[in-house]
């Protein structure tokens, strides 16, 4: 039995993961025109240059793009029908991208389904970088030392939309983790955490994606947890130790367990084998 069937197997036996629809058109990184503008409310906009982040790594390699916009187009889909549809409740637009531990592709998945939900034409992305301890999405975009979540939490005079950043990326906006703070895991999980997050999934056709730190090598990840309505955990295939990856289900409210993203899975096309993601949600096939 596989790391992920053995992790779904023991969900299964406490509660229910949602089954996942696969969807079967690619799509591309680049926004269309007519994509949603975000960012409206934000103080300052930055330009998201693709060829560096892929220089960076955290693109897919040139000539994979449409291989893994399909694989994201299908972890995206359950997320956004679930909007289209008029889900109302604040939570289900609240979404935790996390892993069990470090290394394992979180915050390269994080970044690439904000990527493809802000292609969509009905719907806007909010990327949190809520992985205090290393804001590695901070850095990515140059925005490290920039004021975001962690002021936000620490002074509850500031309005956590003044943070927001938008960007030349119709769709798609970014709060920074912030500036360093004591006592950041206890900040995360006050109550001040729980109002910043209901306040940004007010926007009801506004996805909020929250970068967590693993959930078994970080206080703040432990913390957070509880807020977001949906969690993806992200998991290496070959890396992950199988118990670690269920020592981080049972950290997870299984109401709340959206899906398994395995990272590094090879599959076969006759001879020809290649890394990809894939998804894998209950009731859904292994890719």
């Amino acid at each position: 039995m596989s790391i992920i069937e053995t992790a779904l197997d023991k969900a299964r036996r406490t509660s229910t993961v949602p089954t996942i629809t696969p969807a079967d058109v690619a799509i591309e990184l680049q926004l269309p025109p007519g994509v949603p503008e975000a960012g409206s409310h934000a103080q300052r906009r930055i330009a998201i240059d693709l060829n560096l982040l892929r220089a960076q790594g955290e693109l897919p390699e040139a000539g994979l793009e449409r291989r893994f916009a399909d694989y994201y187009r299908e972890i995206k889909r359950p997320l956004v029908q679930a909007m289209v549809a008029g889900d109302a409740r604040a939570e289900s637009r609240l979404v935790l991208v996390t892993s069990a531990l470090p290394g394992e592709g979180k915050t390269f998945t994080a970044l690439n389904l904000a990527f493809s939900v802000a292609r969509e034409r009905d719907v806007s992305v909010l990327l949190v970088d809520a992985d205090v301890p290393k804001g590695h999405l901070s850095r990515t975009f140059g925005l490290q030392g920039e004021p975001g979540l962690l002021d936000a939490l620490a002074d509850e005079t500031v309005d956590v939309d003044s943070l927001v950043i938008g960007t030349d990326m119709r769709g798609f906006e970014i709060l920074p983790a912030g500036r360093p703070v004591e006592g950041a895991a206890e900040l995360i999980g006050s109550a001040r955490m729980a109002q910043i997050a209901a306040r940004l999934a007010r926007h009801p056709r506004r996805l909020v994606l929250f970068d967590s730190a693993p959930l078994l090598a970080s206080s703040e990840a432990r913390a957070l947890k509880q807020i977001p309505g949906k969690t993806l955990i992200v998991t290496r295939a070959g890396r992950t130790a199988r118990q670690a990856l269920l020592d981080a289900i049972a950290l997870i409210d299984k109401t709340k367990l959206h899906g398994l993203v395995l990272n590094d899975a090879y599959a076969s096309h006759g001879d020809d084998y290649y890394t990809h993601y894939g998804y894998s949600g209950y009731g859904a096939p292994e890719r």
